[in-house]
């Protein structure tokens, strides 16, 4: 499978921001939480997933671990933004990714982002490489810095 422009796009903006270019292919695909985990060999906890949500025709990228939900009220209260479900279309033309492969980097506009903290407590995390067969490991703290993400609870209870 070549390359997409999607993945080059996320390995370049990891690079440009100092961290190594860890991007691993797995042609069974990481489409959910699930897969990623099954792909990668560790728990769905660690899976960084991206949820985008949508504050006008703003992106709201939420990186959060793939054993969570989002609760949306939590995520309004963290960026001071109503949000609502984004539909394929939006994500693709806000990100330029696909959904099941957007990146928390590398994105065509840059979204506002939204880190769950539940990440900062894991080591290695994993996170979507710009298509649904790629991804890359890193330290939650270390995507934080690169994507200068807002930080909080955001967990849907129950």
């Amino acid at each position: 499978m070549s390359q997409s422009i999607s993945v080059e796009r996320v390995r370049a903006a990891l690079l440009a921001a100092g961290h190594p270019d860890a991007i691993t292919e797995f042609p069974e695909g990481t489409r959910t939480a699930a897969d990623a985990a099954a792909a990668v060999g560790c728990t769905v906890a660690q899976i960084a997933k991206s949820i985008v949500l949508r504050a006008g025709e703003r992106a709201v990228l939420v990186i959060t671990s793939g054993a969570n939900r989002v609760d949306a009220k939590k995520v309004e209260a963290a960026i001071g933004m109503p949000v609502k479900r984004a539909d394929a279309d939006f994500v693709r033309a806000a990100t330029g990714f696909a959904i099941g492969g957007v990146a928390p980097v590398g994105h065509t506009v840059p979204p506002v982002l939204v880190f769950d903290q539940d990440l900062l407590d894991l080591h290695p995390i994993w996170a979507a490489a710009g298509s649904p067969h790629h991804v890359f490991p890193t330290e939650a703290a270390a995507l934080v810095r690169i994507t200068g993400a807002v930080v909080a609870d955001i967990r849907a209870e129950g």
